[in-house]
């Protein structure tokens, strides 16, 4: 009586509580896929040379209301690039989150890109509209370019990515974040965009120099008019005009100009480029209303 018993407790106790970190039932050589809580089902994907070890504390606060799903991109931080060593990386690692989508039998799940992952994001929801319900993109933009000028195109910028693609090749770990400073300079101060702030896990340099070609380069604004889900927009602010981010509203609302339903934008006060990090309550605040 006494063995049913402790077996009864076991089993309410496993059903009682979320489980911390789960591997899904999936396999990929392209990501890996994390489940967290229960809920309506949110998949988080992080920026470049970053893993869901960005989300986790975001994830701490979430995972009592939502299903989470927490992408990593092989390549990035501690793991083998597999297939994405050879060849483009983002378009195909955007068709293995719909695959995941599709095998999990999700149901327009949410889904909030970082950075990079935000223009995964809006691949996902530009080129299989069915397959999202709602995205948000943080400190994202379908052509990052176009946050310095509006008027900048991808041969205007694909001079200074082909510089560093040479630089994550052959620079080392803190000659690579120097360099990176330099070319923010060039680019007009956007290194927190592109190298300073963005949670830097390192990982292959293949991956990660092939990942921030296409970051710089791919101009994904055309593909915007295609999307049907609502779109979040949030992104670092500051009210000091003399800053990089007094200026962000306007770039951000004319990067997303095209959408055919205007996005919602929230801007966060005090962040940069690691929205999450930065201003965790604010952020996860937006989260709440950006989920409904």
């Amino acid at each position: 009586m006494q063995a049913r018993r402790d077996i009864l407790i076991g089993l309410a106790l496993a059903t009682a509580a979320p489980k911390a970190w789960a591997q899904a039932a999936f396999s990929s050589r392209r990501i890996t896929v994390e489940t967290r809580g229960r809920g309506p089902d949110l998949i988080l994907i992080p920026g470049l040379a970053s893993t869901a070890d960005i989300w986790r504390a975001t994830a701490d606060r979430l995972a009592g209301r939502y299903r989470l799903h927490l992408v990593s991109v092989r390549g990035f931080g501690d793991l083998p690039a597999q297939a994405n060593a050879d060849g483009a990386v983002l378009g195909a690692v955007a068709g293995e989150v719909l695959r995941y989508i599709t095998e999990s039998r999700l149901n327009r799940p949410a889904v909030i890109g970082h950075s990079m992952g935000g223009q995964i994001g809006l691949r996902l929801a530009s080129d299989w509209p069915w397959a999202v319900g709602r995205l948000m993109t943080v400190d994202s933009s379908p052509f990052f370019a176009a946050l310095i000028s509006p008027q900048a195109t991808a041969n205007d910028v694909r001079p200074i990515a082909q510089v560093a693609y040479q630089a994550i090749q052959f620079l080392g770990d803190e000659a690579l974040k120097a360099q990176g400073r330099e070319l923010g300079v060039e680019l007009g101060g956007a290194a927190d965009s592109l190298f300073s702030g963005i949670g830097w896990q390192g990982g292959d340099r293949q991956v990660l120099a092939q990942s921030l070609y296409e970051v710089m380069t791919i101009d994904l604004r055309p593909r915007l008019p295609r999307i049907t889900a609502p779109v979040t927009v949030v992104y670092g602010w500051s009210p000091d005009r003399n800053s990089p981010r007094g200026h962000a509203d306007g770039l951000f609302r004319g990067a997303y100009a095209r959408l055919p339903e205007p996005a919602v934008f929230e801007r966060i006060e005090g962040a940069e480029h690691m929205v999450m990090i930065d201003q965790p309550t604010r952020f996860v605040a937006a989260v709440d209303r950006f989920m409904g």
